[in-house]
C-alpha cells in the first residue's frame, strides 16, 4: 500500500534525526514544501574517511565539519530532507584506510537509492578506488583533499583520467587544487629560496608518483634542473644508499614526493645527514604534526613545506566564522582539513539547491556542481572547471619553528 506523502515526511524527519546529531534535521509541523521532480524527498549524503589509526583526529574533525555544514541548513534544502552517513575507511588496528573498506563504502552508497553525493576519499589512492564505483552509480563525488592530477586530467599513467569514469560521464570534483598546481608552487618556492636544481625521490604510491611527474613536467618552464633519483620504500629500506645518491647530485634542494605514512621523516633525516647544505622540501602530505615530531630540531629548521591550507588571517571572514562555530560546537580548534571538508559539503548542498526541482536527481546535481562559477566560500572565491578542478591556486610555503608550521611565503600560481 502506498505510503502517504505526509507520513513519508514524518519518517524523513525520524531518519534525519538518527543520521545526524541533535538539531540537524530542521523538520517541523509547519514545513512548507515546494514541488520537486518525481523521486525521493529524503536524500543521503555519504562520506568515506579513515576514522581509526593515526589520522583519526583529523578525519573526525572533517566529519564534524560536514555535520556543521548540514546543521546550518537545518538538514534541508528546500523541500528535501538531507541525512548524513559517515563511513569509516579504516579497520581496527590499521594505520590508515584499507582498499576493501574503501570499496565497500562506495558500494554501500551506490546501493542506496536515496544517495545524492559522496564526500571522499581523503587520500588520492583511496579516491582512485572509489571513483569508478560512484561513477557507475552516477553519484557526485567531491574530495576535500585528494589532489592526484590523473583523477581529472591526463597524466603519465596510461588511460588516465578516462579509466576512472567507466560511464563516460564526469562525476568527480574537488575543492583543493590538483597536484599540477602544487608542483608549480613547490618549484616557485625553490626559486624564491635561491635553488636552481633539485634532487627528486618519490615513494611508490599514486600520490607521490604524481607529484614527482608534475614537478618534472613543470621544472623546465621554471628553469630548474631535476635529478630524478627514482622511487623508494622509505619505511623498509636502508636509506643510506638513496641519501648518498641524492647528495652526489650536488643539487641545491631535495624534494621527497611522498607522505608522512610512507616514511617522509626517515628519508629527510637521512638526506639531511648526507647533504648538510641541501635545502629540504616536502609536499602538503607531510604538513602534519606527526611528521614534525619525528624530525630532530636541526632538520626541522631546514624544511620547506607547501600546502593549500592557508593561515586563518589570509582566508575570508567566513573561514574565521567557521572556526569560531566549530570551536564553540566541538570544544577545540578544527584541523586544517576540516575547512576543506566543510566546503566540500557546502558545495554539494549548493549544487542540490541550484538543481531546483531536480535537486533529487543525481545527474542534475552533478551538473550543478560542475556549473559552479565565482562561488564565495570559506576557501575563497572559486569556480569549477570542466575537469572538476577548482580555480583556487594559492599555496602557503611553510617553515617549521618551535615544532610548528609557520607561514614563510605566500605562493601564487598562475593558471
Amino acid at each position: 500500500m502506498p505510503v502517504p506523502r505526509g507520513l513519508r515526511a514524518a519518517i524523513a524527519c525520524v531518519l534525519g534525526g538518527l543520521a545526524l546529531s541533535a538539531g540537524l534535521t530542521g523538520c517541523g509541523a509547519d514545513d512548507k514544501r515546494s514541488a520537486v521532480k518525481e523521486g525521493p524527498d529524503t536524500l543521503t549524503l555519504y562520506s568515506s574517511l579513515p576514522l581509526q589509526g593515526p589520522d583519526r583526529g583529523r578525519s573526525r574533525d572533517m566529519v564534524r565539519a560536514i555535520k556543521l555544514a548540514l546543521q546550518e541548513t537545518g538538514g534541508k534544502v528546500g523541500p528535501l530532507a538531507i541525512t548524513y552517513v559517515s563511513l569509516d575507511s579504516a579497520k581496527p588496528g590499521a594505520r590508515t584506510w584499507t582498499g576493501d573498506k574503501v570499496l565497500d563504502n562506495a558500494r554501500e552508497a551506490v546501493r542506496d537509492l536515496n544517495a545524492i553525493a559522496y564526500i571522499g576519499d581523503r587520500d588520492s589512492a583511496a579516491t582512485a578506488l572509489s571513483v569508478p564505483l560512484t561513477n557507475e552509480g552516477d553519484i557526485l563525488q567531491v574530495s576535500p583533499s585528494s589532489t592526484y592530477t590523473g583523477l581529472t586530467r591526463e597524466s603519465r599513467r596510461q588511460g588516465e583520467p578516462e579509466r576512472f569514469y567507466p560511464s563516460g560521464e564526469r562525476t568527480f570534483g574537488r575543492v583543493v587544487p590538483a597536484d599540477h598546481v602544487q608542483a608549480s608552487a613547490l618549484l616557485g618556492y625553490m626559486k624564491a629560496e635561491g635553488a636552481r636544481s633539485v634532487a627528486l625521490l618519490a615513494d611508490r604510491e599514486i600520490y607521490g608518483g604524481g607529484i614527482a611527474d608534475e614537478v618534472e613536467r613543470a621544472a623546465e618552464r621554471q628553469g630548474i634542473t631535476v635529478y630524478d633519483r627514482g622511487h623508494i620504500d622509505a619505511l623498509e629500506e636502508d636509506l643510506s644508499g638513496p641519501a648518498r645518491n641524492v647528495a652526489e647530485t650536488g643539487a641545491d634542494a631535495f624534494l621527497f614526493a611522498g607522505t608522512t605514512d610512507t616514511g617522509a621523516a626517515r628519508i629527510f633525516k637521512a638526506v639531511a645527514a648526507a647533504a648538510p647544505a641541501m635545502q629540504l622540501f616536502g609536499p602538503a602530505a607531510v604538513a602534519d604534526q606527526s611528521f614534525v615530531d619525528a624530525l630532530p630540531a636541526a632538520v626541522q629548521r631546514r624544511m620547506h613545506v607547501t600546502t593549500s591550507a592557508l593561515p586563518p588571517r589570509l582566508l575570508p571572514p567566513a573561514a574565521r566564522e567557521f572556526r569560531d562555530r566549530f570551536r564553540t560546537t566541538f570544544g577545540h580548534a578544527p584541523a586544517p582539513e576540516a575547512l576543506q571538508a566543510y566546503e566540500a559539503a557546502s558545495a554539494v548542498l549548493h549544487a542540490i539547491r541550484a538543481a531546483g526541482e531536480k535537486g533529487n536527481d543525481r545527474r542534475a546535481v552533478t551538473e550543478a556542481f560542475f556549473a559552479i562559477r565565482n562561488r564565495d566560500s570559506v576557501l575563497g572565491r572559486y569556480s569549477i572547471d570542466r575537469f572538476g578542478d577548482t580555480s583556487l591556486s594559492r599555496y602557503a610555503g611553510n617553515r617549521i619553528s618551535g615544532s610548528k608550521f609557520v607561514l614563510d611565503r605566500l605562493l601564487e600560481v598562475r593558471r
